[in-house]
This record gives C-alpha cells, structure tokens and sequence, in this order.
C-alpha cells in the first residue's frame, strides 16, 4: 500500500465519530443448513431477503426470503450458478441488486450484479470488469439514482467502482474508479484482530436514501448522503463509527425498515440476526418511496459530475491541533502492518 494512502486512513480514523447505539438485541436465528455462509443482507416487507457467498452447496445457491421469525418462506433461484455472491442491496424503486463480486484469488477477468425486479421470478445477470485488473470486493450500495457501487476489499483503502455505461445484460461493462474509501482504525475487538478491522465486508443504505453504512469484520461507520450522491458520501464524508464488537464472522449488515437500527448476521451455522438501535433517528414512514427514486426500473449511469478519482487529502481539522509527527509515523508503519497482515489472513483462513 502506498505511504500516502496509509496515512490518510490514519488521519480519517482519527477524524471519525463515535455515534451512540444501544447493545445489540437477539432477532431471530437462521437455523437453515442451507443458510451457512450469509453474506448479504436487506429488509424486505415484514422478513429479511439474505444470500451465501461462495455457495459451495447447490443447495445454498439462491435467494432466500424470511419471515420475521428468520424461517425460510421462499426462495429464487439463478438462472446460471453465481460465482461469489457476497452481498445485497435494494434500489430506490424495490429492485433486488446481487453483488456476485468475490475474488478470494484476484483471478476473475469480470464480475457480475444479478438485477430482480420487484415480484421477479429470475434474476438477470449484468457483467462488469475492472479497469485496472482484478479485486475482491464484498460490499454493493445503490445510489439515488439507481446506480450500483461496488466497494473493494482491499485493505485500509477499498476502491469504489460504477459502470462506466449503461449496464446491458449480454455485454461485458467496464467499470470505473470513482474514488477511495479510507478505512478507519479502530480497537474493537473481533476474532480476526487487526486484519478484521481494516477490510470492508458488506454496505447498505438506509430506507429514505439518507445513510449509507459500510461494514467491517469489527465496526459499522454510517455516512449522510446528499442529493442520493453516495460515491461522494462514502469517499468525502465522516463516518460515525458503530462497534459490532465480537461478531463470529461478521460480514451482512443492513437497515431496519424504519431506519432506526442496523442489523448484522455473521456467517455460521444457526446464525444469529442482531439489531443495534440508533439513537435520535427519525423512524421512516412504512411505504414511504425514496425522495431520490428515479423514474424507471432501467438500470442507470453513475453521475456525470462524480469524479474519475477521489484523492484522499490528508488534512488536519481546522483548529484542532495535529497528530505528533512520531504518531504519524507510527500510524503510517501500523496501517502497512495491517495491510500485510489483512492480506495473510484472508488468504490463509479465506475469509469472505
């Protein structure tokens, strides 16, 4: 990792918010064998919409719908076998966007969305390829306008990638870097340790398209979006950090219906769904569209006006005083640490 991203990372986390949330409350526990590797996560109705990564077991290669009482009512099935599929996230308009986006080995010429339509019964697939070779990549919002995100795994900085084009099932679609994510460090703990603290495995946003929220193995940190921009809000904007403290392998994470809370499942067998109350947020209205729903269902273009890439200024608040040149370095020298370590974990215990 370059000297100059691990410092930025340093000075955002420094630059980050701890936000008040109660402890976590049981939901409910997902005790289908099918279900062992859940990944993705969203509200849907009065259930929950979940997905496996990997997806070894045929079986588990599908869309599940749960009640309330985290029971299998119904399930989708893919059209063709998925590769990785490692989360989930909801459009404005209902739709149900896939992010088969894993790459444990960096070895996939392209990745892919499965696009379902509110009330589909097969979803489609949507190819992508990175313009700058390979990634793993865990985490997928969904922007005001309909626009998917995919965030990288990369340790302390994650890219951010949007079709460069219209997405059109049949064709390959390049992708673009819109900016970076700085992971901020934290000390909370986690099976993983260090390495779990510093990659992103899961995102979501809230059910007005007001929040948007990016997970890793240890914390939740929540950026407000403006004008439905989330590629601005994740890459620009200070997160409020959210402990998830001792999660077994935590990677889903998503919004209740209203709003109020987040919830989060780790992988596992008989895994359980928590929620983490919020406090001083405004419960959304039950039914209420997004104030930035586009139009159509058709799946659109990133934003003209977002940037090829956003370079991370390491800059210091403005009356506050500066972190002490040996902090600095020793910031800088932990942050490569982490990136060494992440990077070995992952691949020696693959974790997704």
């Amino acid at each position: 990792m370059p000297v100059g991203a691990a410092l930025a990372a340093i000075l955002l986390a420094a630059g980050s918010v701890p936000a008040a949330a109660g402890a976590p409350e049981p939901v409910c526990r997902i005790e289908d064998d099918r279900l062992v590797e859940i990944s993705g996560l969203v509200t849907d109705g009065s259930g929950y919409v979940v997905v496996n990564d990997g997806a070894d077991d045929p079986d588990g290669r599908r869309i599940f719908f749960l009640n309330r009482r985290c029971g299998v009512s119904r399930t989708v099935g893919y059209p063709s076998r998925p590769r990785d599929t490692e989360d989930l996230a909801r459009g404005p308009d209902g739709t149900l966007w896939v992010g088969d986006i894993g790459d444990n080995g960096r070895n996939r010429e392209t990745i892919a969305l499965w696009r379902l339509a509110p009330g589909g019964r097969a979803p489609k697939i949507y190819r992508m390829a990175y313009p700058d070779g390979p990634h793993d990549a865990e985490a997928l919002l969904v922007s005001g306008d309909g626009t998917p995100v995919v965030v990288t795994k990369d340790p302390m900085t994650a890219g951010v990638y949007v079709p460069a084009v219209a997405l059109k099932a049949g064709k390959t679609t390049p992708l673009r870097k819109v900016g970076d994510v700085a992971v901020p460090l934290t000390a909370t703990s986690n099976p993983f340790g260090l390495p779990g603290r510093v990659v992103i495995t899961g995102g979501a946003t809230s059910p007005d398209g007001g929040r948007v929220v990016l997970r890793t193995y240890a914390d939740a940190f929540e950026f407000d979006v403006s004008g439905g921009d989330v590629v601005r809000a994740i890459t620009e904007g200070k997160p409020r950090e959210i402990a998830l403290p001792d999660e077994p392998q935590g990677e889903a994470i998503a919004y209740s219906r209203d709003g109020t809370a987040l919830l989060t499942v780790s992988e596992g067998r008989d895994a359980q769904l928590l929620r983490y109350p919020l406090a001083g947020v405004t419960p959304v209205p039950a039914g209420s569209p997004s104030a930035a729903a586009p139009s159509s269902s058709t799946p659109s273009l990133p934003s003209a006006s977002a940037p090829e890439q956003q370079a991370v200024e390491p800059v210091a608040a403005s009356g506050s005083p500066g972190l002490p040149v040996g902090a600095l370095v020793a910031g800088v020298a932990l942050a490569g640490a982490a990136g060494v370590l992440a990077l070995v974990m992952l691949r020696r215990r693959r974790l997704r």
